[in-house]
């Protein structure tokens, strides 16, 4: 049965979940190989209490959207690197990688079953969200004996309500996102409960988001709460290496890629707080965020501010190429961009 979707006011649309109408499922028994599930309407998950993903946390979860371009075509971007990255964080995590053709047909089945969903052009994009867990019962810590892929969407407006518009960030003194061997580098579901009082904590305080530094230092930036931190000093971008306690955002892919081709230099390397203290701008960016300016950073009385409060060039320059890209505004010359029939 299909839910109304005529009450949302697409212009004042948050990053929240709204029920849609369909949602993709399949099953895959540990040692075996996946086959193309089937499209079911919405509804609640009937799972054993003694489900791997319940008692272990053995699970990954993707992040995509679906944009209507300004050609009215609907869009999504670079799909399979989220297939790419989730086979990763399946072998990461004793898991049955979901084979990529898979993934994808899942992905474009399930958009164009919700496409009345998309918002408008401008208003909001068709959030993706594919979830990868142990649903068979376990009791010792192995890995289950089977396994769930699923996939629901959900129209969202912007993660920062301001958009590109500058956010005030907290470093965090007392907690880490990861350590050094851990599954840092994949999009574990077990990595972002953790984050999830630090981050009251700081919006609480009136800060949009918390800023993570490394485990073993304490010194080196890692991470803005769920979203890759950037930063430009004399023209040089720089963001954080991947050194398996950060996530390799797709966003932060195609920024380092996009940056380049414009003639930027961006380095892959450690960040030290004092060094982004004195960048001349600095932001984040996500699937959620996408491109969001960061205005001032606080750790402990120290309070930094850049760009008197405002917008960097730089940085609104790679918003707008990359946002310019999946809106069709501009040519994907990175062919970036998969069209799907809706």
């Amino acid at each position: 049965m299909k839910k109304n979707n005529s009450t949302i006011d697409w212009d004042n649309l948050t990053f929240s979940f709204r029920e849609t109408d369909r949602m993709y499922i399949s099953t895959c028994k540990q040692g075996e190989e996946w086959s193309h599930g089937k499209m079911q309407d919405f509804e609640n998950l009937s799972i054993s209490p003694a489900a791997g993903v319940l008692n272990y946390g053995q699970g990954l979860f993707e992040g995509m959207k679906a944009y209507r371009a300004v050609d009215g075509s609907v869009v999504l971007f670079r799909p399979k690197e989220n297939a790419r990255r989730m086979q990763r964080g399946a072998r990461r995590l004793g898991m049955p990688e979901v084979p990529e053709d898979i993934f994808i047909a899942a992905v474009i089945k399930t958009v164009q079953e919700n496409s009345r969903w998309i918002p408008p052009i401008g208003k909001g994009t068709l959030y993706i969200r594919p979830l990868l867990m142990g649903s068979g019962p376990i009791l010792g810590v192995s890995p289950a004996p089977e396994y769930t892929f699923l996939i629901y969407v959900s129209p969202v407006g912007p993660y920062f309500k301001g958009g590109l518009e500058p956010t005030s960030l907290k470093i965090s003194e007392e907690h880490h996102r990861a350590a050094p061997g851990g599954s840092g580098g994949v999009k574990a579901i077990g990595n972002y409960a953790p984050g999830m009082v630090p981050s009251m904590n700081a919006k609480s305080e009136g800060f949009a988001e918390i800023i993570y530094l490394d485990a073993v230092n304490h010194k080196y930036i890692e991470e803005v709460g769920a979203a890759n931190f950037f930063c430009v000093k004399d023209g040089i971008i720089s963001t954080p290496e991947l050194t398996g306690t950060i996530l390799g955002g797709i966003t932060r892919l195609s920024i380092i890629e996009l940056a380049r081709s414009k003639g930027y230099e961006v380095r892959e390397e450690k960040i030290d707080v004092d060094y982004a203290f004195s960048a001349d701008e600095c932001f984040c960016a996500g699937t959620a965020a996408v491109v969001s300016s960061i205005g001032s950073i606080k750790r402990g009385d120290k309070i930094v501010e850049y760009c008197n409060g405002g917008i960097g060039e730089i940085t609104r320059d790679i918003y707008e190429s990359l946002v310019s890209i999946q809106n069709r505004k501009t040519e994907d010359l990175f062919n970036w961009m998969m069209e799907i029939d809706v």
